[in-house]
């Protein structure tokens, strides 16, 4: 054999995996250590120069989970669950980071993740029964089993604004924010949108910025977060009964919050003195369990509108100018898009240095050298800030060419909306998952303990396989069909679809007007569970071909 045969081999074998995992935030780092208990090869393909997902990216000020730290982190150890030791009620970007990186080296997952790696395509190889996952520096990489750590919030969207590039000053995006940071004071600062991550870089800004300027589209819902150092006697109680902790908040319709008790009572069966002591309750102890404050909330229009018109009066509480609390003032359901949980962001409308310009009717017409202009008006800015959002659940998929059975490309496939079964594979794509992908409960929950779920139930399914020989999983048509049909069908029970948000892609122009994620957490479980004990219900098993 010759040396360059020999070596050839060698390369071969070096980028042959049992499977490749794209992407390093929570779900990457956890499904690389299921694969490994399971002592199989698995890589890990990072486009960043570190690991992290979401909380790599997005370190716009203010920038932290809505979710609490001792909720929002990993479960599937209990050693890990009792060390860390978590600073704040809601957990800020850079401890979130912090934590990702001390579970990658405390679980020795380093070696197997390769950083500054970009995924240009995976294509299925029908005959081989493997997937060759190509990188943007030409790498090849085989394997049996190709799985979608991506993110449902990773792909930013920045709408195509006339003029996007003359502007002279520099631009910032929330959701792909230097690293070094950016130092707003005495600057005259324009920021695009008024969503979550708005919501939490706002505040900060405005407290730098010589002028801040905010243009709004749709005004969302924001609770108080009230947010503070997190006790160490709290913590301690928390860490004393974690297992149960845990537990009750697995049976939430949301995977989080069971300390504050979801009522299932009607909003409308109390009265108004009730029904206000009740929001104000929830307004005082902060964040997204406001929605806890009756069972009914996301399911009834009249329901609905008390907590709408609760919100819209503590608006107006805050902020001083009349006009602009109206203009701050939501008209649609609480709820249908993501609840927003903040710190003084209706307060910061009360600072001299800040102005709220209405684009609902008028959008932006252009950037220009100076700014932007909008309402027939130039602003001239010297940086601007758009917190555009991103093109939840299918942008970063179809950011990668991804080709199944007969080469059929999964953006084809999804060209009137993602089908799913689960949300967790696809059918005509074998051997291929997604984590928290649409069709999951996902962006509704507690993003860890729906990712811990996902990744069990992959670890579990590949070990099925391996035991019983077989070469393929792949989801029935017959079975995503109906799974689609469900899907549909609980969103319509529900008030979600009633508003434009990014659940349904309303956010990006052109994209198809699908709700994406499922509703309700337990269910969902009950029904994976239910699956795998009928001998994975409504998927193919394909046998090891012996020749």
């Amino acid at each position: 054999m010759s040396e360059s045969t020999s070596e050839s081999r060698a390369n071969d074998s070096a980028r042959d995996f049992d499977a490749v995992i794209v992407g390093a935030g929570f779900a990457g780092l956890y499904m690389l250590h299921r694969f490994r208990e399971l002592g199989m090869r698995a890589r890990v393909l990072e486009a960043a120069d570190g690991v992290g997902g979401t909380w790599y990216w997005n370190r716009y000020p203010g920038a932290r989970c809505d979710v609490e730290s001792m909720e929002y982190s990993y479960q599937f150890s209990d050693e890990l669950q009792q060390d860390w030791e978590w600073t704040e009620r809601y957990a800020s970007q850079p401890e979130i980071l912090k934590y990702i990186n001390h579970v990658a080296d405390r679980f020795d997952l380093r070696p197997d993740i390769q950083l500054n790696t970009r995924v240009r395509s995976a294509n299925y190889d029908e005959d081989a029964t493997r997937w060759a996952i190509e990188t943007e520096n030409e790498e090849v990489l085989n394997a049996r089993f190709c799985i979608m750590a991506t993110g449902c919030l990773s792909s930013t969207n920045l709408p195509k604004f006339k003029g996007l590039d003359d502007f002279k000053g520099p631009t910032y995006h929330t959701g792909q924010w230097p690293h070094a940071g950016v130092d707003f004071t005495g600057q005259r600062v324009g920021i695009i949108g008024t969503g979550s991550s708005a919501v939490q870089a706002i505040p900060i800004i405005a407290e730098q910025a010589a002028q801040l300027t905010v243009f709004q589209r749709t005004p969302n819902y924001s609770i108080p977060a009230q947010n503070g150092p997190l006790p160490k006697a709290d913590q301690q109680a928390i860490k004393a009964e974690y297992r149960h902790f845990r537990e009750s908040n697995n049976e939430m319709p949301f995977a989080f919050g069971s300390k504050y008790h979801l009522r299932e009572d009607s909003a409308l069966d109390s009265t108004i003195e009730e029904r206000n002591d009740e929001y104000e309750q929830r307004w005082a102890t902060g964040g997204l369990p406001f929605l806890f404050a009756f069972g009914d909330l996301l399911f009834n229009m009249d329901a609905n509108k008390t907590a709408g018109e609760f919100i819209r009066r503590k608006i107006h509480e805050i902020v001083n100018d009349k006009a602009v609390a109206e203009i701050l003032s939501p008209k649609q359901v609480v709820g249908c898009k993501r609840l927003c949980a903040d710190t003084n962001y209706y307060e910061t409308y009360n600072r001299s240095n800040v102005t709220l310009i209405d684009i609902s009717e008028d959008p932006i017409e252009c950037i220009t050298t100076e700014g932007l202009r909008a309402k027939g008006q130039d602003f001239e800015f010297d940086c601007i800030v758009f917190a555009t959002g991103f093109d939840a659940m299918t942008g970063a998929l179809f950011n990668i060419d991804i080709r199944g059975r007969d080469k059929l490309a999964l953006r084809e496939k999804w060209s009137a909306g993602p089908r799913t079964y689960l949300g967790l594979t696809t059918a005509g794509f074998p051997n291929f998952f997604t984590i928290s992908g649409p069709g999951s409960p996902s962006v509704l929950t507690n993003m860890l303990p729906s990712i811990e779920q996902h990744v069990d139930w992959i670890a579990e399914c590949v070990a099925y396989l391996n035991d019983n020989d077989y070469a393929y999983i792949e989801a029935s048509t017959e079975a995503e069909q109906g799974w689609v049909d469900h899907v549909n069908s609980v969103a319509d029970s529900t008030l979600y679809p009633t508003c434009n948000s990014w659940y349904l892609g309303a956010n990006v122009p052109g994209k198809p007007r699908v709700f994406m994620p499922y509703v309700g957490f337990p269910p969902y479980v009950e029904k994976c569970n239910e699956i795998v004990a009928n001998g994975y219900e409504g998927f193919e098993l394909g046998a090891t071909v012996t020749g």
